[in-house]
């Protein structure tokens, strides 16, 4: 008895570490693997804990492996966009200027019951309210509503509201994303005139959008990414 708390003592404050060790992430914002590294965790901490006569050294190699292997991939994540394309997928606009994408509900095998279901936690309850609904990797779905049912800001109540616009991001970490620059239209040429014209290199750029207006947000990478 008092070596199976022992070892539960043991693998929890070993998983309490691997977790902390892999970032911080609500249950509800986990990538598919970042899910499965948690599942798998779970099973792994218990096999020692209810197996006394396993060697509690192999559950620790496992956890560290699971967490060197999790914590690689998010680092070539974070420098291959193809390889974060592979690993976690893309985010599907399935609501474009109010229209639905009947195309992508299906491709992504979400019934209508589902979508309606999604936008009443996101406290939609009516689809004629909605601009833009796109679904995150990681599941979560994100809603810009129309400008008549946006809670009003100081400009609106000066007069001075816009058009309901959804920034196109076009750069990330100093790579162009050529899919987003086709399906808004916009060319190489274009992107290299307005980074010369703020006196940077397209490596420097952290984060560079662009909206319907042909209005640029450039966020400058920092000294230490570079």
């Amino acid at each position: 008895m008092i070596s199976t708390v022992i070892r539960t003592l043991i693998m929890y404050f070993i998983i309490i570490t691997a977790i902390r060790l892999m970032g911080k992430r609500q249950i509800g914002d986990l990538q598919p693997s970042e899910l499965v590294i948690t599942i798998l965790l779970s099973e792994i901490a218990a096999i020692p804990i209810d197996d006394t006569e396993t060697p509690i050294i192999y559950g620790i190699l496992a956890v560290v492996t699971l967490v060197i292997l999790e914590i690689l991939t998010s680092f070539i994540a974070m420098k291959s966009l193809n390889f974060r394309r592979l690993v976690y997928g893309r985010s599907a606009v399935i609501i474009e200027n109010g229209i639905i994408d009947q195309k992508i509900l299906n491709k992504l095998r979400i019934t209508v019951p589902d979508l309606m279901e999604v936008l009443r936690n996101q406290e939609v309850f009516d689809i004629n309210e909605i601009a833009f609904a796109i679904l995150e990797t990681n599941g979560q779905m994100s809603v810009l509503l129309k400008p008549q049912f946006q809670t009003a800001s100081v400009l609106d109540i000066n007069g001075q509201s816009q058009p309901t616009t959804m920034p196109c991001l076009i750069v990330s970490d100093g790579k162009l994303l050529t899919k987003a620059m086709e399906k808004y239209n916009i060319s190489k040429k274009k992107i290299e005139n307005k980074v010369k014209q703020e006196n940077l290199r397209l490596k420097d750029i952290f984060l560079m959008t662009i909206d319907q207006n042909g209005e640029f947000t450039i966020v400058k990478k920092n000294k230490d990414n570079r």
